[in-house]
């Protein structure tokens, strides 16, 4: 446990990982880890209290339709 002041001052927060490096006997380095871009946003999408507001897109043609030489252009509308 770190005291509050360091929590405090550094913005640390409950959940946060951390590395530790043995410097020597007593004395330890933490290093905080960064976590991922998308860390938690599943949990927060599956949060959400509006339920059935995304509906899954229906594809017409997959990347399996197109052939080389074929010219396709993208339909915006």
């Amino acid at each position: 446990m770190l005291p509050a002041e360091i929590r405090r001052r550094d913005g640390l927060q409950a959940g946060q990982a951390f590395e530790v490096e043995r410097l020597e006997r007593g004395d330890y380095r933490l290093r905080r880890v960064a976590a991922g871009a998308n860390t938690g946003l599943v949990d927060w999408l599956l949060a959400c209290p509006v339920k059935g507001f995304m509906e899954q897109a229906v594809a017409e043609e997959t990347t399996d339709d197109i052939h080389p030489g074929s010219h396709h252009c993208l339909a915006l509308g």
